[in-house]
């Protein structure tokens, strides 16, 4: 496996470790505060890998049909985990992860399909948008986690809270959105491969 398809599958095993050091400090009760240092930790490599595995395939000349899938796939799994987490603690709302998982979903199993044709879908434009919204809404959601095990004031709380809520509905909209705009892109290649 190349560098580029290296840095991403990296990420495929911090998810289960952020997973891992989330619940462990709460399930045991010890090292509450560590954990969060950790998690912050685990976020920033996972998200450093995520800004830079595409630009290493693009330096090294690396661009596969492999990179093309994995690199989602590893977003995917990565985000999903922060949300679940954030969800179980009770800091995300149901409702946003419910939507996220959906459109994720759906666009895997675009990728399927269009895969079966003998074209991987890359990221677009507004999947990339979605992706920066999920890492700040995971960011936003690590916050408030960060707040509550170091006992902030209650007025951070707060505005973490509202800040977070607006981040969450942005990060679905744009996610809608882009699931929209990948079922033009797959309806415009299913008519191209009938034309043709």
């Amino acid at each position: 496996m190349n560098l580029s398809n290296s840095l991403t599958a990296s990420r495929l095993v911090f998810a289960p470790v952020f997973f891992l050091v989330f619940f462990l400090s709460v399930w045991t009760g010890a090292f509450l505060q560590s954990a969060v240092v950790l998690l912050w930790v685990i976020f920033f490599v996972s998200e450093f890998t995520d800004i830079i595995d595409g630009k290493v395939a693009r330096a090294r000349n690396e661009i596969s049909d492999l990179g093309k899938l994995l690199d989602p796939f590893a977003d995917v799994i990565v985000r999903f985990t922060y949300f679940l987490c954030l969800t179980v603690a009770g800091v995300m709302p149901a409702w946003v992860i419910f939507l996220i998982m959906y459109r994720e979903l759906g666009i895997i199993f675009l990728r399927m399909m269009m895969y079966r044709t003998g074209t991987a879908l890359a990221a677009r434009t507004g999947g990339k948008l979605k992706s920066v919204l999920y890492a700040i809404a995971a960011g936003t959601g690590l916050a408030i986690v960060t707040a509550q095990r170091f006992a902030m004031a209650e007025p951070i709380h707060a505005f973490l809270e509202v800040f977070a809520l607006v981040v969450y509905v942005a990060a679905v909209l744009f996610a809608v959105g882009s699931f929209v705009d990948y079922i033009i892109v797959y309806r415009r290649h299913i008519k191209q491969n009938a034309a043709s």
